[in-house]
This record gives C-alpha cells, sequence and structure tokens, in this order.
C-alpha cells in the first residue's frame, strides 16, 4: 500500500527499479558468510536482474561504503520516479541523511522496500533500530537474497495496485 499522499500514476509507471545496498554489501561471501551466506554481490546482482525480469521489471543493483553516494542514489530514485529495493546495512541505525533522502522517495509517491539478508531484530541490540522502517513502504529481514525478490515483488504488486 502506498504511503498517505501518495501521487503516483500509472502514466508515470516506471520499469526500472534500483536495488541500493550500503556499507560492507560489496563484501558478501567474505564477511560473515555464517549470517549473510556465502553467495556475493555479483550472484545477488545476477538474481535480482533475473527476477525483475519475471516481474517485467528492468533492476540496477548498486552498492556503495560511502553514505553520501547512497543518499544522491536516493535523490536521483525521486527525480527519476524510480522505485527503490534497500539493503542500508549499517546506515540502518543511525543515517538520519539517508532516512531524510528515502523519507522523499516514499513522499512521492515511490515504493521504498526496506530488506535485510539477516534478521537484525535477533543480532545485537543496536541492529534493532532502524531509521529507515518508518518512512518505508515495507520491511523484509531475515530471508537471506530471497528477501530481495520478495522485495521486488512487492513493488511490481505495488506499482500494479496504484495503476488501479
Amino acid at each position: 500500500m502506498m504511503n498517505e499522499g501518495s501521487h503516483y500514476s500509472q502514466s508515470q509507471k516506471p520499469t526500472k527499479v534500483v536495488v541500493v545496498n550500503g556499507p560492507n554489501l560489496g563484501r558478501l561471501g567474505v564477511r560473515e558468510p555464517d549470517v549473510y551466506g556465502h553467495q556475493d554481490l555479483a550472484t545477488l546482482r545476477l538474481d535480482c536482474q533475473d527476477w525483475g525480469r519475471e516481474l517485467g521489471l528492468q533492476v540496477e543493483v548498486r552498492q556503495s561504503d560511502d553514505e553520501g553516494e547512497v543518499i544522491s542514489w536516493m535523490h536521483e530514485a525521486v527525480d527519476q520516479g524510480t522505485p527503490i529495493v534497500m539493503n542500508p546495512a549499517a546506515f540502518t541505525h543511525y543515517s538520519y541523511g539517508l532516512a531524510d533522502a528515502a523519507a522523499q522517495v516514499t513522499s512521492a509517491g515511490l515504493p521504498l522496500l526496506e530488506v535485510h539478508i539477516s534478521n537484525p531484530a535477533s543480532r545485537e541490540a543496536f541492529r534493532r533500530h532502524s531509521v529507515i522502517s518508518p518512512v518505508a513502504t515495507g520491511t523484509i529481514t531475515g530471508m537471506g537474497f530471497y528477501g530481495y525478490k520478495l522485495a521486488l515483488e512487492s513493488v511490481a504488486h505495488t506499482l500494479r495496485e496504484s495503476a488501479d
């Protein structure tokens, strides 16, 4: 369901979705494989593109350890009318700048799905708070890479629903 005040319409319906990954996700497959799995970012990129094709979406997967770059990608999404699937990683817990940028995405009526490979609620106490969740369209946690597929399905569903 779209946030209140949504002004997204079928005539603006994009087919492009950007999957944005925050810090340390470039180390997938190397960093804590017991938590994040053994697959790497290249595998995630291919999986997301394949899942997107099945849904009629063009998926671009990005990753940065630079908070400013991630914020710029959010601004670009707003300007281009592009839905976002985002794993903010460590930025989840403290980046008010990213939260403000994410709020601009949903305020523009665009879907923004927050994804976490692990379940932050089952981990260290500092990981249990998200500054992104309150402004996200929805949040998917603890499903591994499959969570990205669920997020892309959610974006496709939300776009279809908003077109009705």
